[in-house]
């Protein structure tokens, strides 16, 4: 076929979340590389929270994409045609090419998947930008030590089921939060959770404080506002938290605090008074100094039956809008991903 697909954004979000009318599927002609490119075939797409940055002003440190321009995003597919010797046809990539089934590179910020990938899917799953976000935060930004407990925020999320998981082989107790009594029953009964809490109960907190009976030592906070009010209590003198999301934010892009400053002070003086460290997650400061120790030790825990990815397949490039409106309301059960091609 000549003909190329993609996902063009056209409108900012009108309301908090993204819906289908920030978006447009456009048809053009297929793409051919020129002397030094080469054309990638997508066949997975992410859908990521984190996205939402490209979409509408979040802060001063994000520019968003301007209107009319290809959706981005992370991304696996092979080389279709190729004028590049270091990347002959066939030739798996994961990138951050985005939301269109070809693309043209010239093979700058892409990543061969050479080292033993499952699966093709995997790259941005397992292997993906929340999976790493999962590492990171309990080898990096709050280590988590046998015996311990750990608490994960959007248990069934692309980086909270990784989180819980890595959390559990390394010998602590596991207790995760979600939206859902059968959410909460999945990762208990097929990731292995020792508990998960929902945090729409009314008696939420009550159900954290008997789920954490020895406090909490490690949070790994992807949601905030009630969530991370019920948490605030259970910390434990030197526990960590690696901030990696805030799902429960009402205003994004606006001032999340604004009007809670006497609570915010509040938490300010559990952190100092308990030493309570708590550090910022962005994966990208990150990929440099631990994408390969990442990858090596992932693939073991695949491996060897440790780890196991959850994922959550929409088909058709057509159909990414909604899919990536689905994680802001909670609709995903693990990483969401779109199967573009095979």
């Amino acid at each position: 076929m000549d003909s190329s697909r993609r996902v063009m954004l056209v409108e900012r979000p009108r309301y908090i979340v993204p819906t289908a009318n920030c978006f447009r599927l456009a048809t053009g002609h297929r793409p051919d590389p020129g002397p030094g490119e080469m054309r990638i075939r997508t066949q997975w797409l992410s859908m990521d929270v984190m996205l939402y940055s490209q979409l509408k002003q979040v802060s001063a440190d994000v520019t968003p994409l301007p209107i009319d321009s290809t959706m981005v995003g992370p991304t696996v597919g092979t080389v279709e045609a190729s004028n590049l010797a270091d990347f002959p046809v066939g030739t798996l990539l994961s990138g951050y090419w985005g939301w269109q089934e070809h693309a043209i590179s010239t093979g700058r910020r892409l990543r061969k998947l050479d080292f033993g990938v499952q699966k093709p899917s995997y790259g941005v799953s397992a292997y993906g930008s929340s999976a790493f976000g999962a590492y990171i935060a309990l080898e990096v930004l709050a280590p988590v030590a046998k015996g311990e407990t750990v608490v994960v925020g959007t248990a069934l999320g692309g980086l909270g089921h990784i989180a819980g998981q890595i959390a559990k082989l390394k010998g602590a107790r596991v207790v995760g939060i979600a939206g859902s009594a059968e959410k909460c029953r999945i990762a208990v009964e097929q990731l292995g959770f020792d508990a998960c809490v929902d945090h729409k109960a009314k008696d939420f907190a009550e159900r954290l404080r008997a789920a954490c009976p020895n406090g909490v030592d490690v949070n790994v906070e992807t949601i905030g506002g009630r969530s991370l009010d019920a948490i605030a209590p259970l910390l434990n003198h030197n526990a960590r938290i690696a901030a990696c999301g805030l799902m429960d934010t009402p205003h994004l892009g606006d001032q999340p605090f604004e009007g809670r400053y006497t609570q915010l002070q509040s938490f300010l003086y559990l952190l100092i008074n308990r030493r309570v460290s708590m550090r910022g997650l962005v994966v990208f400061d990150y990929i440099r100094s631990h994408s390969d120790a990442f990858h090596r030790d992932m693939k073991a825990w695949i491996d060897a039956g440790q780890v196991k990815p959850m994922e959550d397949i929409v088909n058709g490039l057509e159909n990414a809008p909604a899919a990536f409106n689905d994680i802001f309301m909670g609709r995903n059960r693990g990483k969401r991903l779109i199967r573009v091609a095979d």
